[in-house]
């Protein structure tokens, strides 16, 4: 295992259990783990990958901003997404992952660039349903991380499977979590 993976790893799933308890923290950690994973995943040929990292930095910090408009993290609440709000994302996250998924399988030598490209575009979406504190964030979350942990296993990054079977069963709890919170709201 390479340092990058153990480091990743460590701040990989510090993060996530700090999204899913509704954290402000979780962002901090988080860039911790997104530029970590970036370098890592592009000297495996994960371009997509490498690309989700990038703008993950962007979303974080996004994020961050969404959470701390109030006096605490909690201020802003937990809500459903519409159901239009959804469509658009979905239709945006299909484009993006034909996008990618072209120009990876056509100008590199990535490995898996169309369900990469995929897992990736449904990345992006979710990640921003975070920044949104959006509960159905958390479906789309368990669906990626059962894309990566197949993924992984595959380029023999058994490290970062295990990771995102960590992250699988943080998503199942986030979602709870995060309903409850709802409710009680």
């Amino acid at each position: 295992m390479e340092p990058l993976e153990i480091t990743g790893f460590i701040f990989g799933v510090a993060g996530v259990w700090l999204t899913s308890r509704g954290s402000i923290w979780c962002f901090p950690v988080g860039l911790v783990n997104v530029i970590v994973s970036l370098f890592l995943f592009y000297g495996h040929q994960l371009y997509s990958d490498s690309l989700q990292q990038a703008v993950y930095i962007f979303l974080l910090s996004y994020g961050w901003y969404q959470w701390t408009q109030g006096k605490t993290g909690n201020d802003l609440p937990v809500k459903n997404i519409k159901v239009t709000d959804l469509g658009y994302l979905l239709l945006s996250g299909g484009i993006l992952t034909l996008a990618l998924g072209s120009i990876f399988s056509t100008y590199t030598k990535a490995d898996l660039p169309w369900i990469d490209a995929a897992a990736t575009s449904l990345s992006f979406i979710a990640q921003f349903l975070i920044a949104r504190k959006i509960l159905e964030n958390w479906i789309l979350w368990i669906i990626v991380n059962i894309v990566y942990i197949s993924v992984y296993l595959y380029k023999d990054m058994h490290l970062y499977a295990i990771l995102f079977a960590i992250y699988l069963i943080l998503a199942v709890y986030g979602y709870f979590s995060w309903k409850r919170t709802m409710i009680n709201d």
